[in-house]
């Protein structure tokens, strides 16, 4: 059985296994319902990091469904 990491519904942020709160976002919502995958190492040289408004490296979601 696979599971499926939370990912937070503000930063995106993909969660580490057994983390079910971000870090970054305390109060934010994460959801397991979550689209897509980017790993963003160096932000500041990263066109995709400034579009989706990432300033630190990680795992992020691309679109997390808040429902």
């Amino acid at each position: 059985m696979v599971k499926i990491p939370f990912a937070c519904s503000d930063c995106h942020l993909v969660l580490e296994d057994g983390v079910d709160m971000c870090s970054r976002c305390p109060t934010a919502h994460v959801s397991t319902d979550h689209q897509g995958y980017v790993i963003i190492m160096s932000p500041n040289r990263s066109e995709i990091a400034k579009r989706l408004k990432i300033d630190r490296p990680g795992k992020y979601a691309l679109k997390v469904s808040n429902r």
